[in-house]
């Protein structure tokens, strides 16, 4: 459902990344970007109300005011939603030793 829901409202590079053996955080980490801060704002507002409408409680938010990096921890899940320049320079997915996608000029 979210990796649907992000697709639906148009975030790019959405990786998602296994955690099972990794943490005791989380199951499932996914990392995707926004076009600009009110595109992750609105990615992360829609978000939370998929997540609510789904049965899935209140999750726990941080960063939406300023919308350059907005996480959502779900419970089991743990969403990072950032602006392009912001993913890169914290490359999340190098520290969970995830290859980032390929990117192309499109993007």
């Amino acid at each position: 459902m979210i990796l649907s829901r992000l697709d639906e409202d148009k975030a790019q590079d959405i990786v998602m990344i296994d955690l099972k053996d990794k943490s005791s955080v989380a199951d499932i980490m996914i990392v995707a970007s926004g076009r600009s801060h009110r595109h992750v704002g609105a990615l992360a507002d829609h978000l939370l109300r998929a997540l609510k409408d789904a049965g899935h409680g209140k999750a726990r938010v941080e960063g939406l005011p300023h919308c350059e990096w907005v996480l959502i921890d779900a419970g089991d899940f743990i969403i990072h939603l950032f602006r392009p320049e912001l993913r890169s320079f914290y490359n999340i997915e190098k520290i969970w030793s995830v290859e980032p996608p390929v990117r192309s000029a499109a993007n």
